[in-house]
C-alpha cells in the first residue's frame, strides 16, 4: 500500500494477548482523618493556660486549655447573691400571707358572732321584748363585718400572689446562677473525643471572641489508624464509581509503595470550577502504622471493572491507520448512510432483550410487572428511534434523557426490595456502558501489506484494550505504528474508539 519505487515502510508491531484486564479511574486527592473534631470556645476571654500541643494524645473530657475564669467567677457570686435576696423576699411574702390569713380568720369570727347576735335580737323582736331599732342596728353591724371579711380574704389572695411572684423570681435567679456556673465551667476547654491534636491555632495569653461564632482553638483527630482520601472525580467518569469498589493510591512521602482502600461514599453535591464539574468521592484506607499523615497528596486509582481471560491488544493498534484508511472509511459511511443507524438500532434491541431477561431473572418479576416492563420497553424503542433522527449535537442528550426516563418508570413498578437490586444493576450498567464499541486493527498479510481486521473494543487499562473478533488468535501480530516510511508518504492517524 505504501510501496513506492520498491520501498516498504517499517512497522512497529504488538501482539494479541490473552489475560485479565482492569479498568480504573485515576485522580488526585488529599488525605484526612476519617473523624476530626474542631474544638472551639463558647465564651470569650483571654487564654490563661494551654495544656495540649501538636501531636498530644487526649482523652474525652480532658482539659486542654483554660480561659481566665475571674470575670465568670464574679458573675456566679452576683447570681448567688441575687438568688439569696429572692429567697429572702419569698420568706417576707410568706409572713405577709400568714398575717393576712390571721386577719381574715378574725374577721370571719366577728362575722359569725354578729350573725348570732342578729338572730337573737330577731327572736326578741318577734316576742316583743325589744324594739325593731335594736334589731336593725345588729343587722347593720353584721353587713359591715361581712364586707370587712371579704376585704380580708382579698388581702390574703394579694399576699399569696406576692408570694408566687417572689417564688418565680427565685426560679429566675436559680436559672441565672445555673447559666453563670455553666459559663464558668466553659472556661475550661475540654476534649470532646479521644484522639490526637493535629492542629493548635492559639497561644497562651491570646484573647478569643465568641460573639458571632465559636473560634477554632484545636482540631482533634479521633484516630489516625483510619484515613480518608477526598478525591474529585470528573462528571464523565463518576457513573463508573460505586460504593465498595477497590482503590489504591500512592503518596510522595513513600515512593514505590501502594496503599489500599475502598470507596466509602460518593457525594451528590457537584463542584463547578472553571466550568469543570466534579464530584467528591471518599476513599477509606487503613493506616495501622500511622505512616499516612493528614494533608498528604494522594494519587488515587479506583478499579471500576475487571475482566479475566479476554483478548487484548495495545491501544496504539486501535489508533493506527495506514494512509487513505480514514478517507476510505468516510466514503463507505457516505455510501451507506443508514447502515450505522441500522446496526445501532439492532444492537439496542439486543441490549433491551438482554436487560429484560436480566431483570426478569434477578428481580423475580410477577406477570403483571412483566407486562408493564414490556410496555415501557416498547415506548422506549419509539423514543430511541426519534432520538437517532435528531441533530448530532442533540442526539446524545436525548438518548441519556430517554434512559433516565426509562429507569424512573421501571423503578415505579418495583417493590422496595426489587428497587434496591435494580439500582445495583443500573449502577453496574453505567460502569460498563460504552465498552462494546466497534473498532479495527491492522495486521500484515502475506505480502507484508496492512490488512484491516474489524473487531469490538471493551475495557481499557490505559495501555491495553479488551477486544473481541472471530479471527483473533493469541500471538497474532498487529500494527501499532511506523518506524520509517518512504519519502513523500505520510501515515494518517485517526483517533480510536472512545474507551470507558
Amino acid at each position: 500500500m505504501w510501496a513506492k519505487n520498491g520501498e516498504q515502510p517499517q512497522y512497529k508491531t504488538g501482539k494479541v494477548e490473552r489475560g485479565a484486564i482492569t479498568a480504573s479511574v485515576s485522580a488526585s486527592g488529599t488525605l484526612s482523618p476519617v473523624v476530626s473534631v474542631q474544638v472551639g470556645s463558647q465564651v470569650s476571654g483571654q487564654l490563661k493556660e494551654i495544656y495540649a500541643d501538636f501531636n498530644s494524645e487526649v482523652k474525652q473530657g480532658q482539659i486542654i486549655a483554660r480561659i481566665d475564669p475571674e470575670t465568670f467567677e464574679y458573675r456566679v457570686r452576683q447570681a448567688q447573691a441575687d438568688l439569696d435576696a429572692a429567697r429572702a423576699q419569698v420568706l417576707t411574702q410568706e409572713a405577709q400571707v400568714a398575717a393576712q390569713q390571721a386577719q381574715a380568720a378574725q374577721a370571719e369570727v366577728n362575722l359569725v358572732e354578729a350573725r348570732r347576735d342578729l338572730d337573737q335580737k330577731q327572736q326578741l323582736v318577734d316576742k316583743g321584748f325589744i324594739s325593731a331599732a335594736e334589731r336593725d342596728k345588729a343587722r347593720a353591724i353584721y353587713h359591715a363585718l361581712g364586707e370587712q371579711t371579704n376585704a380580708a380574704r382579698a388581702q390574703v389572695r394579694v399576699a399569696q400572689a406576692g408570694k408566687g411572684n417572689a417564688q418565680a423570681a427565685v426560679k429566675q435567679r436559680e436559672a441565672a446562677l445555673a447559666q453563670a456556673r455553666i459559663e464558668l465551667e466553659r472556661t475550661a476547654i475540654k476534649a470532646p473525643v479521644n484522639g490526637i491534636v493535629i492542629k493548635r491555632s492559639v497561644e497562651k495569653g491570646q484573647t478569643v471572641a465568641a460573639s458571632l461564632q465559636a473560634p477554632e482553638l484545636f482540631i482533634i483527630a479521633e484516630s489516625l489508624s483510619d484515613m480518608r482520601v477526598d478525591t474529585a472525580i470528573d462528571e464523565s467518569e463518576i457513573g463508573r464509581i460505586r460504593n465498595g469498589q477497590k482503590a489504591s493510591f500512592t503518596v510522595d512521602a513513600f515512593p514505590g509503595r501502594t496503599f489500599e482502600g475502598r470507596v466509602n461514599q460518593i457525594r451528590k453535591s457537584a463542584q463547578n470550577v472553571s466550568n469543570v464539574v466534579t464530584y467528591m468521592v471518599e476513599v477509606d484506607a487503613p493506616n495501622p502504622r500511622k505512616e499516612l499523615l493528614p494533608g498528604m497528596t494522594a494519587n488515587v486509582r479506583i478499579v471500576t471493572d475487571t475482566r479475566s481471560e479476554v483478548w487484548k491488544v495495545p491501544n496504539a493498534a486501535l489508533r493506527f491507520r495506514p494512509p487513505g484508511a480514514a478517507r476510505g472509511a468516510a466514503a463507505a459511511n457516505a455510501a451507506a448512510p443508514g447502515q450505522a443507524d441500522s446496526q445501532a438500532a439492532s444492537q439496542g434491541r439486543g441490549q433491551s432483550g438482554a436487560l429484560r431477561e436480566q431483570l426478569e431473572k434477578e428481580l423475580q418479576l410477577t406477570d403483571d410487572q412483566k407486562g408493564k416492563l414490556d410496555a415501557i420497553f416498547a415506548g422506549m424503542r419509539e423514543k430511541m428511534t426519534a432520538a437517532r433522527e435528531a441533530p448530532q449535537e442533540e442526539r446524545q442528550k436525548l438518548i441519556e434523557r430517554n434512559r433516565a426516563d426509562m429507569r424512573a418508570k421501571i423503578a415505579e413498578i418495583l417493590t422496595p426490595e426489587q428497587r434496591k437490586k435494580y439500582e445495583e444493576i443500573t449502577a453496574e450498567q453505567a460502569g460498563r456502558r460504552g465498552t462494546n464499541t466497534p473498532g479495527r486493527v491492522y495486521i500484515l498479510d502475506d505480502n507484508q501489506q496492512p490488512r484491516e481486521l474489524p473487531l469490538r473494543a471493551g475495557l481499557t487499562d490505559g495501555t491495553m484494550t479488551e477486544v473481541t473478533a472471530p479471527d483473533l488468535k493469541e500471538g497474532m501480530v498487529v500494527i501499532t505504528g511506523v518506524i520509517a516510511a518512504p519519502a513523500g508518504s505520510k501515515p494518517a492517524a485517526a483517533p480510536g474508539p472512545r474507551m470507558f
